[in-house]
């Protein structure tokens, strides 16, 4: 019989179906036959309907919400193509959940982030491929292989293509922890960088002291990993605005959209909020646009199978 090479198969976990098929449609390849149903009393039923011995498989999973259904559902499927005998397993999570419980804040409190990285490399994945980590420190949370992409070629290239005067743009980093994620974007688009000095009274509240840097008169564009409640993105924009900022748009990875962060935004002055589908959106208001990251994460699997650098993809 003669020898055959380990072939790459990519599946979806549930929270990543839209994702997934624009992935395995600009590579080319199908999307692997596997389905997630749930038993009598919730427990995930998790069925792999072809062999996948010998190859390597890449699940996309995004830890959304509900994060610990996610979660769960992403250890379970790594388990199961570990005792189906893959050649190897990358865990693809998009939008990595709990990656904002990083650290100790008070005492007492869990490192969650650290947590839900010993339980995907325990349960068996020897890689993992996520996008914008709230805290790059993450990375060291395992002891695997990580490559964190960056989202700003997708908003960079939005903002290339279309009719927007780069005299008048500067771009805006919402606190001190994001300038160096904003100043990329900056950089790609040859404008220059403003930064937010922001304090945090309390979870989920945000307080805007000051603006580092010239918005009177310009396009700002505030560029962030994640919108959560969209209370920190519409104070943001409210101190842009009375700076003398003409139009605020707002660039952000992940469109977490808690509670009522869809009609916040909605009703404040920002003209325009761009997100990527790391986490899938199918009743966005006219003012949300999402756009698609599935190109940039397809060209990184394909180097990660090959053996190449993932890094040029955003020099």
């Amino acid at each position: 019989m003669p020898y055959q090479t380990n072939e790459m198969k990519i599946f979806a976990g549930s929270a990543s179906i839209p994702l997934a098929e624009k992935i395995v449609n600009y590579l080319g390849v199908r999307l692997g036959d596997c389905k997630t149903k749930r038993f009598a009393d919730g427990e995930i039923n998790l069925k792999i309907d072809e062999t996948v011995r010998g190859h390597d498989i890449y699940i996309i999973q995004s830890a959304c919400s509900p994060a610990n259904e996610n979660i769960m559902e992403l250890l379970i499927m790594i388990d199961a193509f570990r005792r189906a005998s893959a050649h190897s397993i990358s865990a693809v999570i998009p939008y990595y959940g709990y990656a904002r419980q990083d650290r100790k804040a008070r005492g007492r409190d869990p490192i969650t982030a650290k947590l839900i990285a010993n339980l995907i490399t325990e349960a068996g994945a020897d890689r993992i491929i996520t996008i914008d980590l709230h805290a790059e420190q993450i990375q060291g949370f395992f002891d695997i292989p990580v490559d964190n992409l960056w989202s700003f070629p997708v908003f960079s290239k939005f903002f290339s293509d279309n009719t927007f005067n780069r005299g008048e743009i500067v771009v805006v980093s919402p606190d001190i922890g994001g300038v160096k994620r904003a100043s990329k974007f900056a950089a790609k688009l040859g404008v220059p960088l403003a930064i937010l000095d922001k304090r945090r009274p309390e979870d989920n509240m945000a307080e805007m002291v000051h603006i580092i840097g010239e918005v009177e008169g310009k396009t700002a564009i505030i560029f962030d990993d994640i919108i959560d409640t969209g209370r920190s993105l519409v104070e943001a924009s409210k101190m842009l605005k009375s700076n003398g900022a003409q139009k605020i748009f707002a660039c952000a990875t992940h469109g977490v959209f808690s509670g009522e962060a869809k009609e916040i935004i909605a009703r404040s002055e920002i003209e325009k909020v761009f997100i990527t589908d790391t986490i899938y959106h199918s009743d966005l208001p006219e003012n949300i646009r999402m756009l698609s990251i599935a190109s940039l994460l397809a060209e990184a699997l394909t180097r990660v199978r090959k053996n190449l650098s993932v890094s040029i993809l955003f020099r």
